[in-house]
């Protein structure tokens, strides 16, 4: 592995331009579709951008309608073929940064900007490890393709669409999470939650927050009828709840702020929901109806209790459960609900419960996404965990997230990388960067599985 190692040494400085290159393409998908770019103009560009770039690097690249993209090294049969999964899509850019959020600066190490932990840097990574074993003249035994998507934030019809256009490989892995290797994800539901207004109580004349029912909003507004009287009750009941709440009057209107802590819906620990806190907020000022049962049944929780699904299991972990959008007008309430649940829940009777638990809510959902399992001692996931040793010299063992991966789109797959387990998590956070040590340190841990798992 030396002249693996020589290469990957002199690649560190072109697969950081590339990443920089790819951040500073705001790749977030819009609802403009049209022929050639079903995620928005954006979105194409930077699948372009990616294939011209894997192109250059001498393999070979095909775009399936701009839904989707892949890159191939080496020759074989599609379905045998080791699979990279990465996404070039990224959240929203949200408020808070002290950095350009497109801007891929680099500071003390670290290089800032949306994507550049979720999913651009490991997708970066991924591409120049294959890079550097196509230099190093490593005979392969199979194909190793780079599959690069480009709506894995949203509804990953761009999955779909490759199943109908292309031979998905069966085996491979997605680094779109953490290290050491992800075998078990928990399933996935997200359930749209709609109800008329009430003329009772509280008048709230407008709360609309949340871009992605993935990510937990750092911040949230609501503006309600009232008077000075609600500027001083706001300030009790922040002060009761211990937590960051603002009001201000002006003509007749009350707007309430709160001030949360974002993160992403797959791992809602050290977050708070600011949505959460204003419903809180409000139930406490005497609102009625929707926003009180949505107050009393999610809140500021994220393990479900109010909604009756906290549940947990050995292997999996517990359910967690993110509201990271609600829209109240005069006309209805809506809020859109992302569940992540452990391998032996049934999402069907979790439905169930969550519907006894918000009346006068209709709650529809689109098919629950099941939870995805990898027996640890499986070649590939054994493989994955001896290279991850050998490059890291951290300990190897398999274990289970909240998040939904790429992975799961394949029959045997994993998650594996990028995030380092001594590393903060900053997806979909502000000032989202990665390490740029260790964004080369993945590069040689996933040049290293490709050796293992497709060489000769």
């Amino acid at each position: 592995m030396k002249e693996l190692d020589r290469i990957l040494e002199s690649l560190k400085d072109d697969m950081l331009n590339t990443l920089r290159d790819w951040v500073r393409i705001p790749s977030v998908a819009t609802s403009q579709a049209v022929p050639g770019e079903p995620f928005g103009p954006v979105v194409r560009q930077m699948l372009d951008k990616a294939l011209a770039d894997c192109e250059q690097m001498g393999f070979k690249a095909e775009n399936f309608d701009g839904y989707i993209g892949h890159a191939d090294m080496g020759e074989g049969d599609d379905e045998e073929a080791l699979a990279i999964l990465a996404h070039l899509d990224v959240v929203p850019q949200g408020d808070g940064w002290s950095k350009p959020p497109f801007g891929a600066e680099l500071h003390d190490g670290k290089l800032y900007g949306r994507g550049t932990s979720d999913d651009k840097g490991p997708a970066v990574a991924a591409l120049y490890a294959m890079r550097a074993v196509q230099m190093a003249g490593i005979p392969l035994k199979r194909k190793v393709r780079l599959i690069l998507g480009c709506d894995e934030e949203s509804n990953w019809l761009d999955i779909e669409h490759y199943k109908k256009v292309a031979t998905m490989p069966a085996m491979g892995f997605s680094p779109d999470a953490s290290y050491p290797v992800i075998n078990i994800e928990k399933g996935m539901c997200g359930l749209e939650l709609t109800a008329p207004p009430t003329k009772e109580g509280l008048q709230v004349v407008a709360f609309n927050v949340g871009e992605r029912p993935n990510v937990i909003p750092g911040t949230a507004t609501a503006t309600v009828r009232g008077g000075q009287d609600l500027i001083e009750k706001t300030a009790q009941v922040a002060d009761s709840f211990g937590w960051p709440v603002e009001a201000r009057e002006e003509n007749g209107l009350v707007t309430i702020s709160a001030q949360g802590i974002t993160g992403h819906a797959a791992h809602p620990e050290g977050s708070r929901n600011a949505i959460g806190q204003v419903l809180l907020t409000l139930r406490e000022l005497g609102v009625q109806g929707p926003l009180k049962v949505l107050a009393d049944a999610t809140g500021t929780q994220y393990d479900g209790e109010g909604l009756g699904v906290k549940v947990s299991d050995r292997i999996s972990g517990p359910l967690t459960c993110n509201m990271g959008i609600i829209r109240v007008d005069e006309q209805q309430v809506k809020a859109r609900l992302d569940i992540r649940f452990p391998l032996l829940v049934n999402p069907d009777m979790l439905e169930h419960v969550i519907r006894q638990h918000l009346p006068g809510f209709t709650v529809q959902g689109a098919r629950a996404k099941t939870p995805h399992y990898v027996p640890e001692n499986s070649e590939l996931v054994q493989a994955l965990l001896s290279a991850y040793h050998e490059v890291s010299g951290l300990p190897k063992q398999a274990i289970a997230i909240g998040g939904g991966t790429y992975a799961r789109s394949l029959k045997e797959g994993v998650a594996f990388g990028a995030l380092f387990p001594d590393e903060p998590d900053v997806a979909h956070k502000a000032d989202e960067y990665i390490d740029v040590g260790n964004l080369y340190k993945s590069m040689r841990i996933i040049a290293y599985a490709i050796v293992k798992l497709a060489g000769a």
